[in-house]
């Protein structure tokens, strides 16, 4: 910059410095805050106090979930199923599918061999996929798979009847993404 340019910004910089350094009255000023520093000051509410947090046990865990249907029991069913001969075999080897829960296997799809048999392709609890066909087992509960098509499987568990018994229970895997109940 040249000295000509200089000029006006320096005039104008000693003009804003002597708008700031007068000596101006601020009695008023000193008025007002100690008129205002006088005054009572405000009262601050004390801290509430709060009610302690009541533990509430959960105690209906092992009771019939809400969102199921009720079941009515017909006692002459009932009577005939503690007759029944149903049993699951317990010398019989389990298969891999056997130690997951029926909540933790998905069928994901199907796929037909050589010689023709529909195999169904089920997720198992570990992420991975097992071929299964009918006569193989899987669930917790002694599932036997009765029958394959290509958007489900459906199989017979045994499961007890609550009077030392055992009774069949039919059960159905959807392919995942159709929906529907396991």
């Amino acid at each position: 910059m040249t000295r000509t340019n200089l000029a006006p910004l320096l005039l104008l910089f000693a003009l804003f410095l002597s708008g700031c350094g007068g000596t101006s009255d601020t009695a008023d000023l000193k008025q007002f805050t100690k008129s205002v520093l006088s005054k009572p000051r405000g009262r601050i509410e004390p801290i509430p106090v709060f009610k302690p947090y009541e533990y509430f046990s959960y105690s209906a865990a092992g009771l019939r979930s809400p969102f199921d249907l009720p079941v009515v029991v017909d006692t002459a069913l009932v009577a005939a199923q503690a007759n029944s001969n149903v049993r699951p075999d317990f010398d019989r080897p389990k298969e891999h599918l056997e130690q997951f829960p029926l909540a933790d296997l998905a069928m994901v799809g199907t796929l037909t061999g050589i010689d023709g048999i529909l195999w169904g392709l089920i997720r198992d609890g570990d992420g991975s996929v097992v071929r299964v066909k009918e006569g193989y087992f899987m669930g917790q509960n002694h599932g036997n798979i009765v029958s394959i098509n290509s958007n489900r499987l459906n199989l017979i568990e045994i499961v007890p009847n609550g009077l030392g018994g055992w009774v069949e229970r039919p059960k159905t895997i959807t392919l995942e993404g159709l929906g529907g109940d396991n």
